[in-house]
Order: structure tokens, then C-alpha cells, then sequence
């Protein structure tokens, strides 16, 4: 039982790398320079998760043979945060401060049932293996550092109000843990490969659904801008140096 129980507290111990992420986001100050910093960061990171993480994972979950079950899964992905996108606040408003709140609103829930999968498998990693538990720990919680400075940035640097973001970021960082908690309370000691690559698959849309949707157009509008180029290098490198470990 103590395995479990140490498996599970794995799982809660990730959210804090996510708070740590968005606690580096909070030493920037708020300037026009900072948002299109932040949403060359966020499009930066999406991108290289998807084809650096969520790819890899859904091909190796479901043999090309069956490509169908991914390609419908990633379609109901994208219709699931279509729908969502309709309810979400600030959906219709252009400027850059409430096209953040949008923003981060939409990348929490997307990130958030990614962080969920990720702690699901974190969880079963550690039943099966202590080293290779705690080796994978280390490999998601570093992915999850910029995840929360994307996350953090979006909230703070649109509103200023960092009790109110905390809120939101706070019930983020603990997907994962929801991820190990699931798994225990079901007894499941590890998911089955073509429901793990389903529910990849739908994040998997959700996500090119944030890039397409909301970030792309703003980065093709300020193509040209600094800030927001240094935003897209600085996601891809973080992202790389949290593939390392």
C-alpha cells in the first residue's frame, strides 16, 4: 500500500513544478512587449509539444494500422474546444489583454487533460519501477516549467491581479495529481495503450486548436516583432532543455 501511496503523492508533487513556471512568469513586468512575448512563448511550447511529445506517444500507443482512431480522436478534440470556445469570456474581444485571458483560459483546459495523462502514467511508472517513476517524474515535471510560465504569463500579464490567477493556475497544477488519483481510486495500475493514445489524440486537437485559432493569427501579425520572435526561440529552447532530463 505505501507504494501506492507514494505513487499518488509523485503525482501532486508535479504541480509544483507547474507553480514554479508560473512564479518565474510573475518577475516580468506588464508591457506590450511582455504579451507578445508571452504569446510567442505559448505558441512556441504548444508547437514543440506537439510534435516533440504528443506525435511520438500517439504513434507508439496506436500502430498505423489503426490511424483512423487517432485522426477521429484529434477531430473530437478540435470540436470540443470549438464548442467550449463559445463560453469562454473575452471570446470575441481584440484587444491583446483579453485575447490573453482567452488564451489562457483555453491552453488551462487543454494542458490541464494533457497534465491528467501525465500523471497517469507517472503513476503506473512508479507502481511498476521506483527509478523509472522518479526518472519520468523528473522528465514531466521539467516539461512542466514552461508549461506554467505559458500558463502564468497568459493570466498575469492580462490582468494584473495575481490572486485571481492563482486561482486558476492552482486547479492546473493539480491535474496531474488528478491524473494519479484517478488511477488509484479505480485500481488501475496502467492504462491500455489505444486509450492512452485516444486521449492524447484529443489533446492533440484541443492543442492545434489553440495554435491555429489563437495563436497563429497574432503571430503572423507581429511576424516581424522582437519580442514575440524571442517568445517562440525561448519556448522552443525550454522545451528542449526539458526533453533532456
Amino acid at each position: 500500500m505505501i507504494a501506492y501511496h507514494l505513487a499518488l503523492l509523485t503525482t501532486f508533487l508535479l504541480g509544483v513544478f507547474i507553480l514554479i513556471g508560473v512564479l518565474i512568469s510573475y518577475f516580468f513586468k506588464k508591457s506590450e512587449k511582455i504579451v507578445l512575448f508571452s504569446i510567442g512563448l505559448a505558441f512556441g511550447v504548444i508547437v514543440m509539444i506537439i510534435f516533440t511529445d504528443l506525435l511520438p506517444e500517439i504513434i507508439e500507443c496506436i500502430p498505423l494500422s489503426r490511424m483512423y482512431i487517432p485522426i477521429i480522436s484529434v477531430i473530437i478534440g478540435l470540436l470540443i474546444l470549438r464548442i467550449l470556445d463559445n463560453f469562454v469570456p473575452d471570446h470575441e474581444n481584440s484587444e491583446k489583454k483579453d485575447n490573453l485571458i482567452h488564451i489562457g483560459v483555453m491552453s488551462s483546459i487543454a494542458l490541464g487533460l494533457h497534465n491528467i495523462i501525465e500523471g497517469m502514467a507517472v503513476y503506473s511508472s512508479m507502481l511498476s519501477s521506483t527509478k523509472l517513476g522518479l526518472a519520468l517524474t523528473l522528465g514531466v515535471g521539467f516539461h512542466n516549467i514552461p508549461l506554467g510560465i505559458v500558463i502564468g504569463g497568459a493570466f498575469y500579464q492580462s490582468n494584473n491581479d495575481k490572486y485571481k490567477s492563482i486561482l486558476n493556475i492552482l486547479i492546473v497544477s493539480l491535474t496531474t495529481f488528478i491524473g494519479g488519483l484517478i488511477m488509484f481510486m479505480l485500481n488501475i495500475n496502467e492504462l491500455s495503450p489505444t486509450i492512452e493514445g485516444v486521449l492524447l489524440s484529443i489533446t492533440l486537437g484541443m492543442l492545434l486548436f489553440i495554435v491555429v485559432d489563437e495563436l497563429l493569427p497574432k503571430v503572423i501579425k507581429n511576424k516581424k516583432n522582437k519580442a514575440l520572435i524571442s517568445g517562440i526561440i525561448t519556448g522552443v529552447i525550454i522545451l528542449l532543455i526539458s526533453m533532456i532530463w
